[in-house]
Protein backbone atom coordinates (compact mmCIF):
# COMPACT_ATOMS: atom_id res chain seq x y z
CA UNK A 1 0.00 0.00 0.00
CA UNK A 2 1.21 2.98 -0.87
CA UNK A 3 2.65 5.84 1.91
CA UNK A 4 0.54 9.36 2.22
CA UNK A 5 1.26 12.67 2.70
CA UNK A 6 -1.09 15.50 3.37
CA UNK A 7 -1.43 19.42 2.80
CA UNK A 8 -3.46 21.29 4.36
CA UNK A 9 -5.56 24.55 2.89
CA UNK A 10 -6.97 27.26 3.60
CA UNK A 11 -10.06 27.69 1.69
CA UNK A 12 -12.69 30.16 1.36
CA UNK A 13 -16.36 29.34 1.56
CA UNK A 14 -19.57 30.26 3.67
CA UNK A 15 -20.44 27.46 6.05
CA UNK A 16 -19.49 23.56 6.14
CA UNK A 17 -21.35 22.13 3.34
CA UNK A 18 -19.35 24.66 0.89
CA UNK A 19 -16.18 23.80 2.57
CA UNK A 20 -16.38 20.46 2.24
CA UNK A 21 -17.77 20.12 -1.24
CA UNK A 22 -14.81 22.85 -2.38
CA UNK A 23 -12.30 20.78 -0.26
CA UNK A 24 -12.94 17.80 -2.23
CA UNK A 25 -12.98 19.21 -5.44
CA UNK A 26 -9.76 20.08 -4.70
CA UNK A 27 -8.88 16.63 -3.80
CA UNK A 28 -9.98 15.44 -7.42
CA UNK A 29 -7.90 18.25 -8.89
CA UNK A 30 -4.63 17.38 -7.91
CA UNK A 31 -4.94 13.86 -8.31
CA UNK A 32 -7.34 12.58 -11.45
CA UNK A 33 -8.79 15.39 -13.02
CA UNK A 34 -11.85 14.55 -14.11
CA UNK A 35 -15.41 14.30 -13.35
CA UNK A 36 -15.72 12.69 -9.84
CA UNK A 37 -18.65 10.26 -10.83
CA UNK A 38 -16.15 9.10 -13.82
CA UNK A 39 -13.54 7.83 -11.63
CA UNK A 40 -12.27 4.37 -11.91
CA UNK A 41 -12.88 1.87 -8.72
CA UNK A 42 -10.61 0.31 -7.07
CA UNK A 43 -7.05 1.19 -6.96
CA UNK A 44 -7.83 4.33 -8.73
CA UNK A 45 -10.46 5.69 -6.27
CA UNK A 46 -9.09 3.77 -3.04
CA UNK A 47 -5.02 5.20 -3.52
CA UNK A 48 -4.74 7.83 -5.94
CA UNK A 49 -7.75 9.85 -5.32
CA UNK A 50 -6.98 12.39 -2.95
CA UNK A 51 -9.02 12.28 0.62
CA UNK A 52 -9.73 14.81 2.51
CA UNK A 53 -8.91 13.87 6.03
CA UNK A 54 -9.72 17.06 7.93
CA UNK A 55 -11.83 19.89 7.57
CA UNK A 56 -12.48 22.58 10.51
CA UNK A 57 -13.55 26.66 10.60
CA UNK A 58 -9.89 28.70 10.62
CA UNK A 59 -10.13 31.11 13.46
CA UNK A 60 -7.94 33.82 11.72
CA UNK A 61 -9.16 37.42 10.70
CA UNK A 62 -10.26 35.72 7.22
CA UNK A 63 -12.48 33.12 8.12
CA UNK A 64 -12.73 30.39 6.05
CA UNK A 65 -11.96 26.85 6.59
CA UNK A 66 -8.74 24.80 6.74
CA UNK A 67 -8.68 21.39 5.12
CA UNK A 68 -6.18 18.57 5.14
CA UNK A 69 -5.98 16.39 2.28
CA UNK A 70 -3.78 13.27 2.30
CA UNK A 71 -2.52 12.08 -1.33
CA UNK A 72 -0.66 8.64 -2.31
CA UNK A 73 2.80 8.25 -2.88
CA UNK A 74 2.42 6.53 -6.25
CA UNK A 75 0.94 10.09 -7.51
CA UNK A 76 3.99 11.27 -6.57
CA UNK A 77 5.77 8.66 -8.47
CA UNK A 78 9.18 9.75 -7.89
CA UNK A 79 9.53 12.44 -8.87
CA UNK A 80 10.16 16.04 -7.65
CA UNK A 81 8.22 18.24 -9.50
CA UNK A 82 5.49 16.03 -9.35
CA UNK A 83 5.78 15.83 -5.56
CA UNK A 84 5.50 20.05 -5.89
CA UNK A 85 2.27 19.66 -8.34
CA UNK A 86 0.46 17.73 -6.40
CA UNK A 87 0.66 20.03 -3.52
CA UNK A 88 -0.95 22.72 -5.95
CA UNK A 89 -0.47 22.10 -9.07
CA UNK A 90 -4.00 23.52 -10.89
CA UNK A 91 -5.92 24.82 -7.71
CA UNK A 92 -3.51 27.05 -7.42
CA UNK A 93 -5.02 28.84 -10.31
CA UNK A 94 -8.49 29.42 -7.85
CA UNK A 95 -8.72 31.86 -6.34
CA UNK A 96 -9.62 31.88 -2.10
CA UNK A 97 -7.56 29.13 -1.75
CA UNK A 98 -3.98 28.82 -0.07
CA UNK A 99 -1.61 25.92 1.24
CA UNK A 100 -0.76 26.25 4.63
CA UNK A 101 1.07 23.48 5.48
CA UNK A 102 2.80 20.17 4.49
CA UNK A 103 3.66 16.81 6.21
CA UNK A 104 6.23 14.76 4.13
CA UNK A 105 6.40 11.18 5.03
CA UNK A 106 9.89 9.21 5.13
CA UNK A 107 10.32 8.04 1.30
CA UNK A 108 9.21 11.61 0.39
CA UNK A 109 12.01 13.40 2.41
CA UNK A 110 14.62 10.99 0.75
CA UNK A 111 13.14 12.39 -2.67
CA UNK A 112 14.01 16.25 -1.60
CA UNK A 113 16.94 14.94 -0.01
CA UNK A 114 16.95 18.67 1.62
CA UNK A 115 19.55 20.73 2.58
CA UNK A 116 23.06 19.65 2.80
CA UNK A 117 24.55 22.05 5.08
CA UNK A 118 21.55 23.55 6.84
CA UNK A 119 21.53 25.89 10.49
CA UNK A 120 24.60 23.72 11.80
CA UNK A 121 26.61 23.64 8.73
CA UNK A 122 26.40 27.33 8.14
CA UNK A 123 27.42 28.11 11.33
CA UNK A 124 30.41 25.31 11.42
CA UNK A 125 31.84 26.97 7.57
CA UNK A 126 31.69 30.61 9.56
CA UNK A 127 33.18 29.54 12.90
CA UNK A 128 30.00 30.98 14.36
CA UNK A 129 28.21 29.62 17.12
CA UNK A 130 25.92 31.26 19.89
CA UNK A 131 25.28 34.22 17.39
CA UNK A 132 23.68 35.60 14.27
CA UNK A 133 25.46 35.36 11.52
CA UNK A 134 25.40 38.58 8.82
CA UNK A 135 25.36 39.07 5.15
CA UNK A 136 25.78 42.04 2.73
CA UNK A 137 25.48 42.77 -1.47
CA UNK A 138 27.64 44.25 -3.51
CA UNK A 139 25.94 46.76 -5.29
CA UNK A 140 24.73 48.23 -8.07
CA UNK A 141 24.44 47.13 -11.16
CA UNK A 142 26.62 49.08 -13.12
CA UNK A 143 30.28 49.53 -11.23
CA UNK A 144 32.78 47.82 -12.66
CA UNK A 145 34.55 44.54 -11.48
CA UNK A 146 37.46 46.39 -9.49
CA UNK A 147 34.85 48.62 -7.83
CA UNK A 148 32.44 45.77 -6.50
CA UNK A 149 35.75 43.66 -5.69
CA UNK A 150 36.78 46.70 -3.50
CA UNK A 151 33.04 46.62 -1.80
CA UNK A 152 33.27 43.39 -1.12
CA UNK A 153 36.98 43.56 0.62
CA UNK A 154 35.51 46.46 2.30
CA UNK A 155 32.73 44.47 3.94
CA UNK A 156 34.51 41.29 4.58
CA UNK A 157 37.04 43.58 6.93
CA UNK A 158 34.44 44.61 8.42
CA UNK A 159 33.13 41.40 9.69
CA UNK A 160 30.71 40.11 7.61
CA UNK A 161 30.29 36.02 7.37
CA UNK A 162 29.16 36.32 3.75
CA UNK A 163 29.56 39.16 0.49
CA UNK A 164 26.89 38.06 -2.06
CA UNK A 165 26.41 39.28 -5.35
CA UNK A 166 23.14 41.24 -5.71
CA UNK A 167 20.76 39.52 -7.18
CA UNK A 168 21.17 41.98 -10.55
CA UNK A 169 24.23 41.26 -11.30
CA UNK A 170 24.98 38.33 -13.56
CA UNK A 171 27.17 38.53 -16.49
CA UNK A 172 27.06 42.34 -17.32
CA UNK A 173 29.93 43.78 -20.00
CA UNK A 174 30.83 45.71 -17.09
CA UNK A 175 31.45 43.13 -14.75
CA UNK A 176 30.87 39.54 -17.09
CA UNK A 177 30.84 36.31 -14.28
CA UNK A 178 33.63 35.36 -14.67
CA UNK A 179 35.51 38.34 -14.42
CA UNK A 180 33.83 39.52 -11.02
CA UNK A 181 33.62 36.61 -9.01
CA UNK A 182 37.19 35.14 -9.44
CA UNK A 183 38.41 39.22 -8.22
CA UNK A 184 36.01 39.04 -5.54
CA UNK A 185 36.89 35.77 -4.28
CA UNK A 186 40.62 36.64 -4.31
CA UNK A 187 39.65 40.32 -2.43
CA UNK A 188 38.07 38.63 0.21
CA UNK A 189 40.63 36.59 0.24
CA UNK A 190 43.25 39.08 1.36
CA UNK A 191 40.80 40.72 3.73
CA UNK A 192 40.45 37.92 5.47
CA UNK A 193 44.76 37.49 5.38
CA UNK A 194 44.72 40.76 6.98
CA UNK A 195 41.82 40.34 9.46
CA UNK A 196 42.39 37.14 10.31
CA UNK A 197 38.87 36.32 9.62
CA UNK A 198 36.64 33.50 7.56
CA UNK A 199 34.59 35.65 5.47
CA UNK A 200 33.54 34.05 2.23
CA UNK A 201 31.58 34.71 -1.35
CA UNK A 202 28.60 34.31 -2.52
CA UNK A 203 28.10 34.95 -6.34
CA UNK A 204 24.91 34.88 -8.09
CA UNK A 205 24.73 31.91 -10.27
CA UNK A 206 20.63 32.35 -11.40
CA UNK A 207 20.63 32.26 -15.28
CA UNK A 208 19.64 29.15 -17.72
CA UNK A 209 19.44 25.72 -16.14
CA UNK A 210 22.48 24.69 -17.90
CA UNK A 211 24.71 27.66 -17.52
CA UNK A 212 23.66 27.97 -13.60
CA UNK A 213 24.91 24.97 -12.61
CA UNK A 214 27.92 25.32 -14.60
CA UNK A 215 28.56 28.63 -12.95
CA UNK A 216 28.02 26.66 -9.75
CA UNK A 217 30.53 24.64 -10.49
CA UNK A 218 33.14 27.45 -11.19
CA UNK A 219 32.43 28.96 -8.33
CA UNK A 220 33.11 26.55 -6.25
CA UNK A 221 36.55 25.55 -8.28
CA UNK A 222 37.22 29.13 -7.90
CA UNK A 223 36.80 29.28 -4.16
CA UNK A 224 33.40 30.31 -3.81
CA UNK A 225 31.62 29.93 -0.32
CA UNK A 226 28.31 29.49 -1.34
CA UNK A 227 26.57 29.86 -4.06
CA UNK A 228 23.05 32.09 -4.66
CA UNK A 229 19.95 31.48 -6.78
CA UNK A 230 16.99 32.54 -7.54
CA UNK A 231 14.12 29.40 -7.78
CA UNK A 232 11.18 32.09 -8.73
CA UNK A 233 13.21 32.27 -12.10
CA UNK A 234 15.12 29.10 -12.30
CA UNK A 235 12.52 26.75 -10.95
CA UNK A 236 12.42 24.87 -7.51
CA UNK A 237 14.92 21.64 -8.94
CA UNK A 238 18.15 23.50 -9.38
CA UNK A 239 19.10 24.27 -5.87
CA UNK A 240 17.99 20.62 -5.21
CA UNK A 241 20.05 19.31 -8.08
CA UNK A 242 22.98 21.17 -6.62
CA UNK A 243 22.73 19.98 -3.34
CA UNK A 244 21.97 16.27 -3.99
CA UNK A 245 25.64 16.39 -5.98
CA UNK A 246 28.47 15.16 -4.20
CA UNK A 247 30.85 16.95 -6.52
CA UNK A 248 29.46 20.55 -5.34
CA UNK A 249 29.36 20.42 -1.94
CA UNK A 250 28.45 23.99 -1.18
CA UNK A 251 25.89 25.52 0.72
CA UNK A 252 22.84 27.34 -1.33
CA UNK A 253 21.44 30.51 -0.29
CA UNK A 254 17.87 31.40 -2.24
CA UNK A 255 16.90 34.96 -3.44
CA UNK A 256 13.12 35.79 -3.37
CA UNK A 257 13.30 38.18 -6.54
CA UNK A 258 10.36 36.94 -8.74
CA UNK A 259 8.37 35.08 -6.37
CA UNK A 260 6.11 37.56 -4.16
CA UNK A 261 2.91 37.07 -6.67
CA UNK A 262 3.52 33.33 -4.64
CA UNK A 263 2.76 35.07 -0.85
CA UNK A 264 1.80 38.66 -1.09
CA UNK A 265 -2.27 38.05 -1.51
CA UNK A 266 -3.15 36.68 1.91
CA UNK A 267 -6.11 34.40 0.13
CA UNK A 268 -4.24 32.77 -2.63
CA UNK A 269 -0.64 31.26 -3.39
CA UNK A 270 1.70 29.78 -0.28
CA UNK A 271 1.64 31.17 3.66
CA UNK A 272 5.00 32.58 4.11
CA UNK A 273 6.27 30.18 6.24
CA UNK A 274 5.49 27.52 3.82
CA UNK A 275 6.50 29.18 0.72
CA UNK A 276 9.70 30.58 2.11
CA UNK A 277 10.58 28.44 4.84
CA UNK A 278 9.27 24.46 3.84
CA UNK A 279 9.91 24.68 0.43
CA UNK A 280 13.06 26.14 0.40
CA UNK A 281 14.14 23.06 2.67
CA UNK A 282 12.61 20.87 0.18
CA UNK A 283 14.60 21.82 -2.69
CA UNK A 284 17.81 21.86 -0.68
CA UNK A 285 18.89 25.10 0.22
CA UNK A 286 20.30 26.29 3.25
CA UNK A 287 19.21 29.78 3.90
CA UNK A 288 16.43 32.10 2.48
CA UNK A 289 16.80 35.83 1.71
CA UNK A 290 13.15 37.30 2.12
CA UNK A 291 11.83 40.62 2.67
CA UNK A 292 12.23 41.78 6.71
CA UNK A 293 9.68 43.61 8.42
CA UNK A 294 9.50 47.02 8.51
CA UNK A 295 11.29 47.51 5.32
CA UNK A 296 10.22 48.86 1.98
CA UNK A 297 8.58 45.49 0.76
CA UNK A 298 5.21 45.45 3.34
CA UNK A 299 6.04 42.07 5.06
CA UNK A 300 4.45 41.93 8.59
CA UNK A 301 6.23 41.31 11.99
CA UNK A 302 3.99 38.63 12.13
CA UNK A 303 4.58 36.90 8.63
CA UNK A 304 8.49 37.46 8.89
CA UNK A 305 8.53 35.91 12.18
CA UNK A 306 6.62 32.51 10.42
CA UNK A 307 9.19 32.51 7.91
CA UNK A 308 11.64 31.84 11.36
CA UNK A 309 9.47 29.34 12.56
CA UNK A 310 9.42 27.42 8.70
CA UNK A 311 12.90 27.50 8.30
CA UNK A 312 13.55 26.20 11.80
CA UNK A 313 10.48 24.07 13.40
CA UNK A 314 10.72 20.20 12.88
CA UNK A 315 10.21 19.13 9.28
CA UNK A 316 10.40 15.23 9.37
CA UNK A 317 14.24 14.79 8.61
CA UNK A 318 15.45 17.75 6.69
CA UNK A 319 17.79 19.79 8.36
CA UNK A 320 16.87 23.30 9.59
CA UNK A 321 18.43 26.23 7.94
CA UNK A 322 18.80 29.98 8.29
CA UNK A 323 16.80 32.87 7.66
CA UNK A 324 18.06 35.60 5.93
CA UNK A 325 15.60 38.83 5.91
CA UNK A 326 16.33 42.07 4.38
CA UNK A 327 15.56 44.77 2.47
CA UNK A 328 15.84 48.38 3.63
CA UNK A 329 17.76 47.25 6.66
CA UNK A 330 19.98 48.94 9.04
CA UNK A 331 21.25 49.01 12.32
CA UNK A 332 19.30 50.83 14.12
CA UNK A 333 16.70 47.92 13.69
CA UNK A 334 19.26 45.35 15.03
CA UNK A 335 17.63 45.61 18.65
CA UNK A 336 14.08 44.59 17.57
CA UNK A 337 15.57 42.40 15.38
CA UNK A 338 17.16 40.24 17.97
CA UNK A 339 13.75 40.38 19.97
CA UNK A 340 11.80 38.86 16.89
CA UNK A 341 14.69 36.36 15.51
CA UNK A 342 17.01 35.10 18.16
CA UNK A 343 19.85 33.88 17.12
CA UNK A 344 19.34 31.73 14.36
CA UNK A 345 19.06 34.15 11.47
CA UNK A 346 21.51 35.92 9.35
CA UNK A 347 21.20 39.75 9.04
CA UNK A 348 21.62 40.80 5.75
CA UNK A 349 22.31 44.70 5.42
CA UNK A 350 23.87 46.36 2.75
CA UNK A 351 22.64 49.73 1.71
CA UNK A 352 22.34 51.42 4.80
CA UNK A 353 26.40 50.34 5.53
CA UNK A 354 27.32 51.53 1.92
CA UNK A 355 25.63 55.50 2.66
CA UNK A 356 27.34 55.07 6.53
CA UNK A 357 29.38 58.45 7.08
CA UNK A 358 32.32 56.51 8.43
CA UNK A 359 32.74 53.98 5.80
CA UNK A 360 31.66 50.71 4.80
CA UNK A 361 34.45 49.03 7.20
CA UNK A 362 33.44 50.67 10.58
CA UNK A 363 29.76 50.28 9.65
CA UNK A 364 29.94 46.98 9.13
CA UNK A 365 31.63 46.41 12.65
CA UNK A 366 29.22 48.95 14.15
CA UNK A 367 26.30 46.62 12.74
CA UNK A 368 28.13 43.22 14.20
CA UNK A 369 28.68 45.04 17.44
CA UNK A 370 24.88 45.79 17.65
CA UNK A 371 23.57 42.40 16.79
CA UNK A 372 25.69 40.08 19.12
CA UNK A 373 26.25 42.59 22.09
Amino acid sequence: MSQRFSVTYWLAAGDADEARARAEAVALEQTLEIPRDAVPTGYVEDVMLGRLVALAPDTGSLGGFRATISYANDDVGGDFLQLLNIIFGNSSILAGLRVIDIELNDELEALCGGPRFGTEGLRSRAGASGRPLFMSAIKPVGLGTVALAERAAQFALGGMDFVKDDHGLVDQTTAPFDERVKACIQAVGEANGRSGGRTVFVPNVTAETGLAIERAHKAREWGAGAVMLAPGLLGFDVARTLARDSDFGLPIITHPTFSGANTITPTTGFSHRVFYGLLTRMMGADAVVYPNFGGRFGFSQAECRSIADGCGEAFGSLRPILPAPGGGMSIEKIPQMRDVYGDDVIYLVGGALMRAPEGIVDATRRLVAAAIG
